[in-house]
């Protein structure tokens, strides 16, 4: 089969009036039955409480139960965390996911010699080597995860604050893991009007302006939270950090003092502070917390070889230090500080072994890398507030450490429910809901305007062999009955890249087990290969067209490979048009249907930001009041005419 793509983002001169049509393609594929993970054993045995004796297994094999808890036994994880079975003999590998009682579980396991990884975002994984014989047919284990030092954990107690502000607390810690600090900020703000003096509250405040990079009004923040709360490592180390931002090298220190004896075996506030020792000269204890941090740390802190190697240096310890300095380079060869780090030590060569302290190392004091290397969040790429996302590679996404990722699994999978999406779309009915903001330089609203249709969409085959989705609005709104004339639809379709007669045309890598809004994740990074035809976008200027290469991540649910969430933009800007950027942000989720007994996984929203003749626009399309559509096989090539299944949501 092959795709025939719509025109997408097509524009035309018509009067004195600049029209841009923005419009995707898609693809039609089979409804296969739904399939899951690679489990073994049937849905109703694995949703059942793990207990030893539970589940029924084939003669010769076995099952293990896998229970896992955050911090320690007794405390079951708050989030999914997915569950790898390596075969020590074969090798071969089954993956599965816990559910919402921090359960997974494996049946029908031949005997043998098996190892169990568990993983998690924002924690450490565990491995665990397990046996099924004959003597041990079935076993329930316990693993407990502990929290990777490194990563921030937003899962505050708010369980001091009204319902209100607990509700609003939560609201924001979830904007926070789904990265989106506008919302996040709304949901603080209405917690804080009713405690503002929490400590919890204080430092999701100060974390909210650190990620902003306000480091004066997070340090604000961060001070109150760590008045209130003296002995909170997390809330002195991020203190600690903003204050390094802002070069005060005695608050930084007092901050991090304190959080290293709140919290001795985290490896970062032994980083930061061997940083903040070294600004202040002070060589012999930058060297101590340095290697306190290496030893801790290990090859997380890679960063701390820097600071070490430099001590080092200062300290009259040139061989010593050109070693550490040689352990930063091993392994971070492609840090960019690399080709610093190799200047440093050519100078440390010319000088000699026999070398007398220095004040400091000019080509490495330039910069410092503790921060910018331990930071979790990207520096900053903007002199003004971005009007749009990250860059797709720019953006820093939080993975599972040491989590290896079935690739051809995720992307077969998640091609399958793209193909299910095909028959979806033909469905259903809903009310569009459209947002349109100008912008002006610095990303602010210039200009709101708010438009509702009905929606419809239809799968129509042209000729054998080359489908495309039509979308109906009431009344059959032309491009000039949008704001600012620009009509955008088929964005909603941009799953179907992962379409099996699609996908070929795109290089795919699996990053890593992520998050979504508290569910493990696959992420998938794609993009327009360039020996292959590019169907999926284009845009139109008169009667010539222009196709536009993507590039984008997916995020695909690590139990069903349901794709939830697509971001993608232009690979380059297109001058010759004054189109210079186009990002996409791109929603689905289940719909359920009762009255007929049905779920359909649809689109629920997609967002577009894009810059085109000088102009920042920002545009919103939601789904909402879904209803079930039916249509007949002589109608499918003809505008939808009769009344959906009234059952919406």
């Amino acid at each position: 089969m092959m795709l025939r793509g719509l025109s997408c983002g097509a524009f035309v001169q018509k009067t004195s009036t600049l029209l841009l049509l923005l419009t995707s393609a898609l693809a039609a594929g089979q409804n296969p039955t739904a399939t899951g993970l690679m489990i073994n054993g049937p849905d109703s045995l694995r949703n059942r409480t793990a207990t030893v004796g539970t589940y029924l297994t084939a003669p010769g094999t076995g099952a293990i139960a896998v229970n896992v808890f955050a911090e320690r036994n007794g405390t079951r994880l708050d989030r999914q965390a997915v569950l790898r079975l390596v075969d020590r003999t074969t090798q071969k590998a089954l993956w599965a996911t816990t559910d919402g009682r921090a359960q997974g579980m494996f049946t029908n396991i031949p005997y043998g010699t098996y190892e169990v990884e568990v993983s998690a975002v924002g924690f450490l994984g565990v491995l665990k080597e397990v046996l099924i014989s004959p003597a041990v047919v079935q076993m329930e284990i316990d693993i407990v995860l502990n929290r990777d030092p490194a990563a921030v954990n937003l899962d505050v107690n708010a369980n001091s604050l009204s319902p209100k502000a607990r509700k609003e607390t939560k609201h924001a810690v979830q904007a926070f893991k789904s990265g989106n600090l506008k919302d996040a900020e709304k949901h603080l703000d209405e917690a804080y009007k009713s405690a503002p003096s929490d400590a919890n509250l204080n430092f999701l405040m100060g974390y909210l302006y650190f990620q902003k990079k306000d480091f004066a009004r997070a340090i604000n923040y961060l001070d109150a939270s760590t008045s209130a709360n003296a002995h909170d490592a997390q809330a002195l180390t991020l203190l600690g950090r903003a204050s390094l931002e802002q070069s005060d090298y005695p608050v930084a220190r007092s901050a991090l003092e304190q959080a290293v004896l709140a919290d001795a075996e985290n490896w970062l506030p032994h980083n930061l502070l061997a940083y903040t020792y070294l600004h202040q000269r002070d060589y012999a204890m930058a060297r101590d917390e340095a290697q306190v941090s290496i030893t801790k740390g290990k090859n997380a802190a890679v960063s701390s070889q820097l600071i070490l190697g430099e001590a080092l240096l200062n300290l009259g310890q040139s061989s010593e230090g050109r070693q550490a300095l040689n352990v930063f380079l091993e392994q971070a060869p492609r840090h960019p500080l690399a080709e610093q780090v190799r200047k440093a030590i050519a100078q440390v060569d010319q000088r000699g072994s026999n070398a007398k302290p220095v004040a400091n190392l000019a080509s490495a004091e330039a910069q410092l890398p503790g921060i910018a290397s331990l930071a979790a969040l990207p520096p900053p790429k903007f002199s003004v507030k971005p009007w749009q996302p990250v860059g797709i590679d720019e953006a820093k996404v939080a993975v599972a450490p040491d989590v290896s990722c079935p690739a051809d699994i995720v992307i077969g999978e998640s091609g399958k429910r793209a193909q299910e999406l095909v028959g979806d779309v033909t469905r259903f009915a809903a009310i569009e809901d459209l947002l349109h903001q100008s912008l002006d330089e610095f990303g602010n609203p210039s200009r709101t305007e708010t438009r509702k249709y009905n929606y419809v969409a239809s799968i129509t085959e042209s000729e054998p062999g080359y489908f495309a989705i039509n979308e109906y609005r009431a009344d059959n709104v032309a491009a000039s009955d949008y704001p600012d004339n620009i009509a955008s639809t088929g964005f909603a379709g941009l799953a179907l890249l992962f379409h099996p007669e699609v996908r070929d045309s795109f290089e795919m890598k699996c990053e890593g087990l992520g998050d979504w809004r508290g569910q493990a994740a696959w992420l998938v990074h794609f993009r327009q290969r360039d020996d292959r035809p590019n169907r999926m976008h284009s845009y139109k200027v008169g009667n010539q067209f222009y196709s536009v290469k993507l590039k984008g991540r997916a995020w695909i649910t690590s139990d069903k490979f349901q794709i939830v969430r697509m971001e993608a933009e232009m690979v380059a800007p297109m001058p010759e048009i004054e189109l210079l950027s186009e990002h996409q942000i791109v929603e689905y989720g289940p719909v359920p249907f009762p009255k007929k007994s049905t779920i359909l996984w649809l689109p629920k929203s997609a967002e577009i930001y894009f810059d085109f003749r000088k102009h920042r626009y920002y545009r919103r399309h939601s789904f909402d009041h879904f209803m079930l559509y039916s249509v007949d096989a002589e109608e499918k090539g003809k505008h939808p005419v009769h009344a959906p299944v009234k059952e919406d949501h």
